[in-house]
């Protein structure tokens, strides 16, 4: 991808980008915070074929949006985000599963999986938890956020946070 950066004097930024697949998008960052965003034609580099404007507010959402940042839904069961072979998973402690009643230094979570739990959402009242010691106990319902090696962090859910049977 190419990236082509150009001041505009009293208006703002303005960024040129050619994707590998040859799009060209250009987007005008205005100084009052408005964003354009235009799309040009593959044959025609000099012709915006569609165009739209967002305030600063919807920029910034839509950047999350595109940039895999978003705000995970309470009934969104599991959000991953990959670096490389590094996971952040949202996942709720379902009914029956291992870790439900019990603390993090029980369970013995970063010795046993090799993960860390960066931070707990209480089912009870929606409160948040960040970097828990291993004193804090994990109920069922409760959103489990957790960091690790892809392969650690699936074990973990599959073993811990997920239901058992029989």
């Amino acid at each position: 991808m190419n990236v082509r950066e150009i001041e505009l004097p009293g208006i703002g930024k303005k960024f040129e980008v050619i994707t590998k697949s040859k799009d060209k998008i250009v987007v005008i960052i205005h100084d009052d915070g408005r964003r354009d965003i235009y799309y040009f034609d593959q044959d025609n580099f000099e012709e915006a074929i569609a165009n739209t404007s967002f305030d600063d507010a919807e920029a910034r959402q839509i950047a999350a949006i595109i940039g895999g940042m978003t705000y995970a839904p309470k009934a969104l069961e599991t959000i991953e985000m990959a670096f490389d072979d590094l996971v952040i998973e949202w996942f709720k402690v379902q009914n029956g599963a291992e870790a439900a009643q019990q603390t993090i230094g029980q369970l013995n979570i970063r010795q046993s999986y090799e993960v860390n739990v960066v931070a707990i959402i209480k089912q009870k009242n929606y409160k948040e938890i960040h970097t828990p010691g291993p004193e804090t106990l994990l109920e069922e319902g409760d959103t489990v956020i957790v960091s690790g090696q892809r392969k650690q962090v699936k074990m973990f859910v599959k073993e811990v946070l997920t239901r058992r049977d029989g």
